[in-house]
């Protein structure tokens, strides 16, 4: 009889443990002047993210585990953490690390949602832009098309920019291959 009452409290203090555990976890805190406050799961996922771009500005070579590692973060953090100032950036970085990997289908989703979900992002421009090139590129989605929309969008929303004077460039050599842009400078500079 002692046994099983011995077997039954062993196990209740190991689910209680184990419950206990799993509270702790969820209740990280942070010290500051001897206030305890909760770590929440917007800030988790923001260090994850920072500590993954860390990782990648630190490499030499990208690393594609590294690398997807840190889109999922960038992605987490931006999908989940939208309110933040900082979600439209780390979208933007998904894109470069995907478009840095050959992911242009991944990289052009990370920036179509930064496009349509941030609509007051103050770099949107630069995202556009970063979409355009990728349609403009034989060599990645290969959709001229879709690259002049995006071009004539940035000049539309973004005239005063830098990016409206190199959509309008781009425009105009939609199509050429790399010779005939090479031609096309050797004449202007002779």
């Amino acid at each position: 009889m002692f046994y099983k009452i011995g077997c039954v409290v062993a196990a209740l203090v190991l689910l209680a443990s184990c419950g206990n555990d799993q509270v702790a976890d969820k209740e990280l805190t942070v010290k500051k002047d001897s206030v305890v406050a909760p770590l929440d799961e917007c800030t988790q996922l923001f260090n994850e993210a920072k500590l993954n771009d860390d990782i990648l500005l630190r490499a030499t070579v990208v690393n594609e585990d590294v690398a997807q590692k840190a889109i999922i973060s960038f992605y987490n953090f931006a999908n989940l953490c939208r309110k933040d100032s900082l979600a439209p950036v780390f979208l933007v970085k998904a894109g470069q690390v995907a478009q840095s990997i050959g992911k242009y289908t991944q990289a052009q989703s990370m920036f179509v949602k930064c496009k349509d979900d941030f609509v007051d992002f103050k770099n949107r421009g630069a995202a556009l832009f970063l979409l355009a090139q990728l349609y403009d590129d034989p060599a990645k989605l290969n959709n001229e098309p879709e690259a002049r929309k995006i071009y004539n969008q940035i000049i539309r929303e973004y005239p005063e920019t830098a990016f409206a004077n190199d959509s309008k460039a781009a425009i105009q050599n939609l199509g050429k291959t790399d010779e005939q842009l090479v031609q096309e400078f050797l004449k202007k500079n002779k």
